[in-house]
């Protein structure tokens, strides 16, 4: 019985070996949610980590034009609006008005209110217009820009290509044998134990990889440049 448990433990201890290339955490295609006439944009900073800098400029300068209109319209209408409603509250506390001026002062002052409320939404969807024409990257890495100076884009149109550089993962396909007890096991990266576990599991097989499950391991961003491929075990 004891050589039979010896010639077990082997087996017991054994891991698979995968290799898994070093992948951003996530990749996205940005596309525009606007039409608009492209103006600028930062070809330069293809292939870098971006940040807090703008590298796509769509034309926004009907939207300025139209925004410093509807900001004067808007400032028109508070002063119209505050005597409309003091009219209001002051002539309907008079003894002497009738009620035709009172609801004639009323609908006055409602209208005004609409058409202020109206102005303050008009201006919201100029800004959120003026803001989505200007594509700015924040900590993320520019791929690739889909457009060019000139192009004109509609809402849909793709415009770059970026990933999450903040941290990364490991993509690994996994025998159903190898999931049992997967939260309990440690990762071993390149022969070294580290505290990492597999943060998430396909709970269907993969349609290329018929008899295994697809498992992905969150790590930090590498320093240098991502694409290193790591020698992973789970045990």
């Amino acid at each position: 019985m004891k050589a039979f448990l010896l010639l077990l433990t082997p087996l017991v201890i054994f891991a698979k070996v995968h290799y898994a290339k070093v992948e951003p955490y996530e990749s996205v295609t940005l596309k525009s949610a606007v039409s608009a006439l492209v103006l600028d944009v930062d070809l330069e900073a293809e292939g870098r980590v971006v940040n807090d800098k703008r590298v796509i400029y769509l034309d926004d300068s009907l939207d300025k034009i139209n925004l410093k209109t509807s900001n004067e319209n808007l400032r028109i209408l508070h002063e119209t609006l505050k005597r409309k409603e003091s009219y209001f509250h002051r002539i309907n506390k008079l003894k002497t008005a009738s009620s035709a001026q009172k609801d004639e002062a009323f609908y006055s002052f409602a209208s005004t209110k609409t058409q202020y409320l109206d102005m303050q939404y008009k201006i919201a969807q100029l800004e959120d217009s003026i803001e989505k024409k200007s594509i700015i990257l924040h900590h993320m890495y520019l791929y690739e820009i889909m457009v060019r100076k000139g192009d004109y884009v509609s809402p849909g149109s793709p415009l770059a290509s970026v990933v999450d550089a903040s941290r990364a993962k490991l993509v690994l396909f996994l025998e159903p044998e190898e999931l049992e007890q997967i939260e309990q096991k440690t990762v071993y990266l390149n022969g070294e134990k580290t505290a990492y576990k597999v943060d998430k599991v396909w709970k269907v097989a993969d349609e290329k990889f018929i008899s295994s499950y697809r498992a992905e391991i969150y790590i930090p961003a590498p320093e240098g440049s991502f694409s290193e491929l790591m020698k992973v075990e789970i045990k």
